[in-house]
């Protein structure tokens, strides 16, 4: 009998290697798939991926369930995809937050590269800094002279490390060369309750929840910290505008799945992820709080963790802030 010659062979062997994980993209999803939240209920990383789940849903005619699993900033649900079958009935929707984290934590139980399987980039949402209604400033720049004069006057609640806007903070006071007290924080709700009290003078966070504050008057926006103003704030400067030229730090949402997740099958849900960012529920829902979609592809995801893992290494380092 006549050999195989070599290349036929590679070639035929490959197929029948791609054949199993390109049925199991074709027959997914057969049962309901969970999608783990690594925060409590109510934030904004909830809210979006609660939108982005009802979607898939819709779309792959399949449950897609989230599944809060909050501590420890997200390292607990984290931990429960690192270690799960990848077989894409494990999701995970996390914020820029998990990028940062390993740059600021010895201790976390996973590794970033080795034990996750980058799915989509989902989308962003500018921050909004605002501050006690009745502090006497106008806008951030003013806000910065105020504290250059009088330092000991002024506060920011910082959110928790890692956090787009614990990082938008320090870099605000790096950039501005500014002394101000930051006074920590675990969750959002408690940070905005003692700015909106006047007990802290201000504070950054993600736009969808501090601007109904904004708007009922319980919070003053002093500046958004996207590249242009916002169209519904047209009268609220960004923080480039505010004397801190190139600043860009948005809080943004991806999907990830367990480290090696087939390609066909990450391939899959990212395509129906950007389906869904671009669906009229999403836009009805999310639009009209910032919400920037993307639904990027899995290797556009690894290119963007990338960047912003280098970005946050140059904030980390300008702004002297000590890894823990």
């Amino acid at each position: 009998m006549r050999q195989i010659p070599k290349l036929v062979a590679a070639a035929a062997l490959a197929a029948l290697t791609a054949a199993p994980t390109a049925a199991l993209a074709q027959a997914y999803p057969a049962r309901p798939v969970r999608v783990i939240v690594p925060y409590p209920p109510g934030g904004t990383v909830d809210a979006v991926a609660r939108v982005v789940a009802q979607q898939l849903s819709e779309q792959m005619g399949q449950s897609f369930v989230i599944d809060n699993r909050a501590g420890a900033n997200g390292a607990i649900g984290s931990d429960v995809i690192a270690k799960a079958a990848p077989d894409g009935y494990n999701l995970l929707i996390q914020a820029s937050t998990f990028v940062a984290n390993p740059l600021l934590q010895k201790d976390l139980p996973y590794d970033l590269k080795r034990d996750f399987t980058p799915i989509s980039n989902i989308g962003s949402v500018p921050l909004i800094v605002t501050a006690f209604p009745g502090l006497p400033v106008k806008d951030l720049h003013d806000f910065i002279t105020q504290v250059r004069d009088t330092p000991d006057r002024y506060s920011f609640a910082a959110p928790p490390v890692g956090a787009a806007a614990y990082l938008a903070e320090q870099a605000i006071k790096s950039q501005a060369k500014i002394q101000i007290q930051l006074i920590p924080y675990k969750g959002t709700t408690p940070a905005l309750t003692d700015v909106m009290g006047g007990h802290v003078s201000a504070v950054i966070d993600a736009l969808p929840s501090s601007y109904p504050l904004v708007k009922g008057g319980k919070l003053k926006a002093l500046a958004v910290t996207s590249p242009s103003r916002l169209s519904f704030l047209p009268n609220v400067p960004t923080v480039a505008e505010s004397g801190l030229p190139g600043f860009d730090m948005v809080s943004w949402y991806g999907m990830w799945g367990p480290a090696n997740m087939p390609k066909d099958l990450a391939a899959r849900l990212a395509t129906e992820v950007g389906k869904g960012v671009r669906s009229k529920l999403a836009t009805e829902r999310l639009a009209d709080q910032g919400f920037d979609a993307v639904g990027s592809s899995p290797d556009g995801f690894r290119v963007f963790i990338d960047q912003e893992s280098a970005k946050y290494a140059r904030i980390i380092k300008d702004a002297n802030i000590k890894v823990e």
